[in-house]
């Protein structure tokens, strides 16, 4: 079996460089973080192939492909501050980590959470706090952010996230929109937003986030 360095690099090689991933930061940063310590046990030998990984019920770490897409979409600049929405066990946090200024990394299941400061505090993780509450809520009491970043998929607009971005700041997320998807940034303007679709994506609605279904009869 390969070491996870060179597996690191073959990732950043096949799925982030070949679609068209190629800030050098994150590639830097995604040759950095061993991705097998964040995945559950059962998922270790497959933690650097081209797929979600299940974390929990409805709860996944994004392909690299994905992620990467979404943080070069995101142009996070080294003095940001960024809201990660779902960190789940945290390797989405250890990566923004060491392209941002300081991370709160947002969670509402206790042993993600539990499981993202230890990871973290492995790794030495110093700018990321991990932050509990509701996942569409965000973190008002840390707002305003300059960049959010939503670890899964959206089916609708998240006002209570855009309304916790500075002027400038910028939303990324995986927009769901019936059976396609597609990696969004969301640009706010003062008191307006913009938003444009970037690339195809595809990942489980993150629980929150789905648009209400109406009445069947």
């Amino acid at each position: 079996m390969l070491d996870s360095a060179v597996q690191r690099t073959n990732m950043v090689a096949a799925q982030l460089r070949t679609n068209d991933v190629r800030d050098a930061r994150i590639c830097r940063a995604m040759e950095t973080v061993p991705r097998e310590l964040f995945v559950p046990e059962r998922f270790e030998s497959v933690a650097y192939m081209d797929r979600v990984i299940e974390l929990a019920p409805n709860r996944v770490m994004m392909d690299a492909r994905c992620f990467g897409k979404l943080l070069q979409l995101a142009a996070i600049m080294p003095d940001d501050i960024v809201l990660d929405v779902g960190c789940g066990t945290g390797y989405s946090s250890a990566i923004l980590a060491l392209l941002a200024a300081r991370v709160f990394a947002l969670e509402e299941q206790e042993e993600l959470a539990s499981t993202a400061l230890l990871r973290l505090q492995g790794l030495r993780t110093e700018n990321v706090e991990i932050v509990r509450g509701v996942l569409p809520s965000g973190d008002p009491a840390h707002a305003p952010f300059d960049v959010i970043v939503v670890e899964g998929a959206i089916e609708e607009r998240p006002s209570a996230l855009l309304d916790q971005l500075t002027d400038g700041g910028r939303l990324v997320a995986v927009r769901k929109e019936g059976a396609a998807g597609y990696g969004c940034l969301y640009i706010r303007h003062g008191n307006a937003i913009g938003e444009r679709n970037a690339f195809d994506a595809w990942l489980p609605v993150l629980p929150g986030f789905a648009k209400p279904r109406g009445f069947t009869f």
